[in-house]
């Protein structure tokens, strides 16, 4: 399923787009090494050896020669991870039809930008490259992780850009390489982003904003609006009053069922056209992105798993892999959605993976024919996990599982509550007063 949109054609384009050539005769073909890493992510839990014996198993002159460890290491090595990374973001893109729910706003595609960590094997030159946590005596404390930042459309969680870097890169220099990638599109972000340098960027590239922000940005009104928003002014850091480096925002302040007031800055400006209760509900849907980092990191990658790459480039490779099959497995998602007319955000994504590995290992989804039939079945299995009404309103608390230090302090006595039914939300816009 995955060769269905990686295909040989493209391998090769890229390839030679990188100057990876084959030059000895008996080694591992560049082509080749560009499925057994693709493979490497979708079976992340198995060995080299378990993951060839996937690829090559349903040949019989293969099976009987799979080559050592060390042989598929010096290959890795040989293709680095540029190719993966461009074949990336030749694959990456929207992906929502026009018209499906959570995809868009007022004509504008939705999409949202955040990222998450992924935890690499602790030795020195995966700390220097990357960097990790530290402990209050600024020892390093954990593993050393990658960090990556992505442009995700939200209602179908597929990536349209994506940039990897270290732990200590930050999260808004990455996201401002990214914003000629969001034109034309509606991005939310959360209250670590905003700055001035970031909105240029996006505005520049003719997307629209709408972040969070902390109390202490664009505090100032500097004029009210009768919705009860107002305009306010977000400078550079440490500047105050009006500066002309800064950018004029539209801020918008309200609360959920009581609780702590939330403040959005947005460049729509037009109070009738965008009304601050729907950019208010609006907001929730950057919990999308969250959906689609879990999908990475807990299903495709397994539950509090190291990367297996010791080398910082092949880090970076192996992490372009995990987001080119997660791809991949959100376009068989939406093909299924879109072919027997299914909500997307009703398909199981952890049914759809593991079937996805059943086929490779099965070997049955070698001709178009078979290809049909297998998303025939795995529609009809989807199809049985359904019920007719609609899914029920959950939600979970927030914890920190894996603390950067094995001795850090959480009270005992700290309540876990777990996944619930829960009423709808009542956003409550907080109007500011007029003098």
């Amino acid at each position: 399923m995955v060769t269905r949109w990686v295909t040989p054609e493209l391998v090769d384009e890229v390839l030679s787009e990188c100057r990876k050539r084959d030059c000895r005769p008996g080694a591992l073909p560049a082509r080749f090494m560009v499925y057994f890493t693709l493979a490497l992510a979708l079976f992340h839990q198995d060995s080299c050896d378990d993951v060839a014996e996937h690829v090559v198993g349903g040949m019989p002159e293969l099976s009987g020669c799979i080559p050592h460890k060390a042989s598929f290491t010096r290959a890795r090595e040989r293709l680095g991870p540029e190719v993966l990374q461009r074949l990336f973001h030749r694959l990456a893109g929207p992906l929502a039809p026009t018209g499906l729910a959570g995809s868009f706003y007022q004509g504008m595609r939705l999409a949202a930008v955040d990222g998450f960590l992924l935890d690499v094997p602790d030795n020195d030159a995966n700390r220097r490259a990357f960097g990790g946590p530290k402990d209050s005596s600024g020892k390093p404390g954990g593993f050393p992780q990658v960090r990556v930042v992505t442009l995700t459309e939200t209602g179908t969680h597929a990536s349209i850009d994506a940039r990897v870097g270290g732990y200590n890169s930050g999260e808004r220099d990455p996201a401002v390489e990214m914003a000629a990638s969001a034109a034309g599109m509606l991005v939310i972000m959360d209250r670590g982003f905003p700055g001035v340098e970031l909105w240029k960027a996006y505005a520049g590239a003719g997307s629209h904003l709408l972040l969070r922000a902390r109390s202490c940005v664009a505090r100032r009104p500097v004029r009210h609006l009768p919705d009860g928003t107002y305009l306010a002014r977000m400078n550079l850091g440490g500047q105050k009053g009006a500066h002309p480096g800064g950018v004029l925002v539209r801020v918008i302040e309200y609360r959920v069922d009581g609780g702590e007031v939330i403040r959005l800055l947005t460049d729509l400006f037009d109070q009738d056209a965008y009304p601050a209760a729907e950019l208010a509900a609006l907001y929730h849907e950057r919990w999308e992105v969250e959906s689609s980092y879990r999908q990475i990191k807990t299903f495709q990658r397994g539950r509090q798993e190291v990367l297996r790459s010791a080398d910082p480039q092949l880090v970076r490779q192996e992490v372009w892999a995990h987001l080119i099959v997660h791809h991949c497995l959100t376009q068989i998602i939406m093909r299924l959605a879109d072919g027997h007319g299914i909500d997307p955000d009703r398909i199981s994504f952890v049914k759809v993976l593991k079937h996805t590995r059943r086929s490779v290992v099965r070997h049955h989804t070698d001709t178009p024919t078979k290809i049909q039939g297998f998303l025939a079945s795995l529609a009809a299995k989807v199809r049985r996990k359904l019920d007719n009404g609609t899914r029920r309103l959950r939600e979970a608390d927030r914890f920190l599982k894996r603390p950067n230090s094995l001795y850090s302090y959480r009270p005992k006595d700290q309540p876990r509550v777990p996944v619930r039914q829960v009423p709808t939300k009542a956003i409550t816009l907080h109007a500011t007063i007029v003098q």
